[in-house]
């Protein structure tokens, strides 16, 4: 079964979270499809499109030197992009999305590589590294959303509600 939009909306509303979102590559696609959904306004609570780099270090609050030293398409940049969602806008939970949705590649990296970034305060800082998500730009972009809310559901389906310690790796 498919994990959708629809469902991490309802499972926030029902746990009385809420979500923000800081999008590179996806530039505002994840939180678009969020607030498709009728009732989303309970859970969204913004987001953040940090296509460029110098942008990146506004709202990250990092030089832009030490963005691109760990990389700015890696775990730790997603991390960060997810904690800067939910700090800046008061969420529950974080979102970064950051990678290269092509033709070229990026920091070696090829089209379809892409790294999410889950962050809840006290709770958890993980990221995943996505490969594999196509060849064409926008079904990348496309795919990365959809690994996104489905990544971020099995999290709160696994895991307490707010206030319970979840996990502080990343990996």
């Amino acid at each position: 079964m498919t994990f959708t939009e629809s469902d991490l909306v309802a499972l926030l509303t029902e746990r009385h979270e809420t979500v923000a979102l800081c999008e590179s590559l996806t530039a505002g696609l994840a939180s678009a499809t969020m607030a498709s959904v009728p009732g989303a306004s309970a859970v969204l609570r913004g987001g953040l499109i940090t296509y460029a780099t110098e942008v990146k270090s506004y709202f990250l609050d990092k030089p832009v030197a030490e963005i691109e030293r760990v990389g700015v398409v890696s775990g730790e940049t997603a991390v960060d992009m997810a904690r800067a969602a939910a700090v800046k806008t008061g969420a529950d939970w974080g979102i970064g999305l950051t990678g290269v949705a092509g033709p070229d590649k990026q920091e070696g990296k090829e089209p379809g590589t892409v790294f999410l970034g889950i962050y809840s305060a006290g709770r958890i800082a993980q990221s995943f590294c996505l490969r594999d998500l196509g060849t064409e730009r926008n079904q990348i972009r496309k795919a990365t959303v959809g690994a996104a809310i489905a990544q971020l559901g099995a999290i709160l389906k696994n895991f307490p509600t707010s206030g319970e310690q979840i996990s502080s790796k990343e990996r």
